[in-house]
């Protein structure tokens, strides 16, 4: 459904009443058909599938080839998304040492405790050297041996960024021909740009939480606690097929307060209701904002939902190939101060960047935020969320995820057109 820029920027200082009976009609119906189809509250993740270990291979190999432009002969990574993401590995972080060594040529290799060996290998997709340590050795002696297997003795050794710094200094230690670097341009080199198969895990993951949103919007009631609406949110995403499920509810002023507060609200007549809710397929992330009314929007609701609304709209538009991602969240901004929101960051207004990037965490670089010199490319995906929070009365945030394609933006899921139809839609994914 395309409305323009033009018609969301009229309908922010008052109503999206103007839009076409037709947008309403639609998006109604869609509201409907979504009701029905998820009811019954069935796993649709299916016809979806895991990374392969082939699609490994390649992140490795393309990995590598960063790395030689770069100047870079090995890379160490901890448990966490970038070791999933290259070799499958989904592990933890301990006192225990476990790490990902990629070589700039040839295989990489994990280096492990001796009694978690079984538990890596459940695992590992790719490759078949690990070294393991026992308790009273050093796990950065066999990361040595593995670099000078490679013949790896000096140039430099690129760390994740969030390497913690006893592992770092231990491996840095028996490495003094080395140098540490940053990994950030080798791991964002790959992480940041989303095959088609990432692309259709995010976008069930999001298929999932905008089907769940339905379910709980027909369900709210007078008098739930923020408790009662997270466990329906937390019940419909698992039964859907999401896992790693996550949820916020606020009510009323704690809406106010972005990440929440502990303040304690129930349903009344007229409250807003602000979620923020994801999920995970296959280790790939959704995270969706939606906020309603309970009951009879005033007028006032219904202004400030409109316009945040319209800041969606103008993120998306400026979110084109090229485009600095820094001034995506400048022209909300700007848009914003027109209507005497903010300036920056003050209240009421915008307090949090506008987007961030998204994939297998929900939080990935890089971000739509002031300042951000980094330009728009094809595959990149994104969070675009420029809430508006006003203290003491309460706070309003959609959030939809996007990714570029040559074509410009897509979203993921639609948003919603008005409070009284706050759901939206799935778009259908296309390739980029």
């Amino acid at each position: 459904m395309n409305i323009t820029k033009r018609s969301f920027l009229k309908a922010s200082g008052a109503t999206l009443a103007s839009l076409s009976l037709t947008t309403s009609a639609l998006a109604s119906s869609s509201q409907k058909t979504d009701s029905k189809k998820i009811s019954e509250l069935k796993n649709i993740t299916a016809n979806v599938t895991a990374i392969s270990p082939q699609e490994r291979l390649k992140r490795i190999e393309k990995a590598q080839q960063l790395m030689q432009s770069l100047d870079v002969a090995a890379l160490i990574i901890e448990p966490g998304a970038s070791m999933d993401y290259f070799s499958g590995i989904q592990w933890w972080r301990s006192e225990r040492v476990t790490a990902l060594i990629i070589p700039q040529e040839g295989e990489i290799a994990i280096v492990c405790p001796f009694f978690e060996e079984p538990s890596i290998r459940e695992t590992l997709a790719v490759g078949e050297d690990v070294r393991v340590w026992q308790e009273h050795e050093s796990p950065f002696d066999k990361i040595k041996q593995i670099l000078t297997d490679r013949n790896i003795s000096k140039g430099n050794i690129a760390f994740e960024h969030s390497v913690r710094y006893f592992v770092l200094q231990g491996v840095m230690a028996l490495l003094p021909t080395m140098k540490d670097v940053s990994a950030a341009d080798v791991v964002r080199g790959c992480r940041m740009y989303k095959s088609h198969h990432e692309l259709t895990l995010m976008h069930k993951a999001n298929e999932i939480t905008l089907n769940a949103y339905a379910h709980v919007w027909s369900k709210l009631k007078l008098g739930m606690s923020q408790g009662d609406v997270k466990s329906l949110m937390q019940n419909a995403q698992a039964q859907l097929g999401g896992s790693g499920i996550w949820n916020m509810a606020l009510f009323n002023q704690a809406s106010a307060f972005p990440h929440g507060t502990k303040q304690k609200q129930i349903l009344t007549e007229g409250s807003i209701v602000l979620m923020d809710c994801g999920c995970s397929v296959h280790g790939y992330q959704s995270d969706i904002s939606r906020t309603f009314v309970f009951g009879e929007a005033n007028k006032y609701q219904e202004k400030i939902w409109n316009t945040v609304r319209a800041g969606q709209q103008i993120a998306f538009e400026k979110a084109q190939i090229g485009v600095e991602a820094g001034h995506v969240d400048d022209a909300v901004r700007a848009h914003y101060q027109s209507l005497g929101l903010g300036p920056d960051y003050k209240l009421p207004g915008l307090s949090h960047r506008t987007g961030h990037g998204i994939g297998m965490k929900g939080h990935e670089g890089i971000n739509f935020v002031h300042g951000e010199k980094e330009t728009l490319k094809a595959n990149m995906c994104f969070s675009n969320e420029p809430g508006i929070y006003i203290p003491g009365k309460f706070g309003v945030r959609l959030e939809d995820c996007l990714y570029i394609t040559n074509k410009g933006p897509r979203w993921f899921t639609v948003p919603p057109e008005s409070l009284t139809s706050p759901i939206g839609k799935v778009e259908k994914l296309v390739n980029s």
